[in-house]
């Protein structure tokens, strides 16, 4: 089967390979990375995969969204590791309280990282 008309894709230098009648563009993916994504990422993939469409599918195409993602969880671990121990340290919760009493210290603590991890939500995952 011989066309006999140049398509936009050709004139911007596409090619097509024929296969069974049928042409089909001469197109790969773009390479992608193979990071290993944490628990904010993870979060962030199924924020933009519910509810911001368009970015997923963007980040999807252009073959970026494994390094968005990992970058995310790379980001907010960052901002956790630096949120927790400020707040430990503006509540006094220190190694003295750990030591009189453990459970009030466990409890203060996962206090600290509950309001942090909303923190973060907020600011980097659903923004």
């Amino acid at each position: 089967m011989k066309k006999n008309f140049e398509s936009l894709y050709e004139a911007l230098g596409g090619t097509y390979r024929e296969e069974n009648g049928h042409f089909i563009p001469d197109i790969t993916p773009p390479e992608q990375t193979d990071y290993q994504i944490g628990k904010y990422g993870r979060m962030y993939l199924n924020y933009i995969k519910n509810h911001r469409r368009g970015r997923y599918t963007t980040l999807l195409t252009e073959g970026t969204l494994n390094a968005r993602l990992h970058e995310i969880d790379l980001e907010v671990n960052e901002i956790l590791e630096t949120i927790i121990p400020r707040l430990a340290t503006e509540r006094g919760i220190d190694e003295n309280l750990k030591a009189r009493d453990m459970l009030r210290w466990v409890d203060e603590m996962n206090n600290i990282k509950a309001s942090a991890e909303e923190f973060v939500l907020r600011e980097v995952i659903y923004a």
